[in-house]
């Protein structure tokens, strides 16, 4: 039975690419780290929470406890782009949240926890062109806990209302063009509307243009006695 279950505890065979270790030293520097590596938060998932939810596996009372967390950071914008670093002061504290923490909720977002090899000054920044993190340069996906849609399909839809803009300009320059909705169009024809003689009370009731007006008779002067 202890050959089908995987051990929780264990780290992934994940290798930092930046690490200029092999794989047996890798495995040793593991077995005695004291530094988690949680992937998959939110962007808006803040410090106090984190500390909150990986402290819960610690023993203060005998010397142990969270030395200290490294926000990971967008490297353009200097703001969290859902990784961090979480360092204990022992190596059974780390293990420990490893194993009850890793694929648990945190912000409505299932978290992942890796052992890592040690935090290192430059760490905190994302890899990605974009300055986040490598998975977030190439998702096709709509998630709105990291950003909305990867950096690349944000480049994508950039460039397409560019070229809408650029196309909606060159209409615009064409001569006798109405791709404003015809705005110069309609300030002349109103303008020729309102040069028109209005109709008059005289033009009602007519039987027909040229026909000569009824003539009134002046009442006599017996009348009006």
């Amino acid at each position: 039975m202890s050959h089908i279950v995987t051990p929780l505890d264990q780290p992934s065979n994940y290798k930092d690419s930046q690490a200029r270790v092999d794989r047996q030293t890798q495995n040793e520097l593991l077995a005695k780290s004291t530094t988690l590596y949680v992937g998959n938060l939110s962007f808006y998932t803040t410090e106090e929470q984190i500390y909150e939810l990986f402290s819960k596996c610690t023993t203060p009372e005998d010397g142990g406890g969270i030395k200290r967390i490294i926000m990971g950071l967008d490297r353009n914008t200097r703001t969290p782009c859902g990784f961090c670093f979480v360092e204990y002061y022992t190596h059974a504290e780390a293990l420990a949240c490893l194993r009850y923490i890793s694929g648990t909720k945190l912000d409505e977002r299932i978290i992942r926890c890796d052992l890592d090899l040690g935090y290192r000054d430059g760490r905190q920044f994302g890899r990605g062109k974009s300055g986040g993190q490598v998975r977030d340069e190439h998702r096709q996906d709509y998630d709105p806990g990291r950003g909305g849609w990867g950096a690349q399909a944000q480049r994508m839809e950039a460039e397409r209302r560019r070229e809408v803009e650029e196309r909606y300009n060159d209409a615009q320059d064409v001569p006798g063009a109405v791709a404003g909705g015809g705005g110069d169009w309609k300030a002349e024809h109103n303008q020729e509307v309102t040069l028109k003689r209005g109709r008059s009370p005289d033009d009602e009731g007519g039987s027909g243009r040229g026909e000569p007006r009824a003539r009134v008779e002046e009442p006599e002067a017996a009348d009006r006695m």
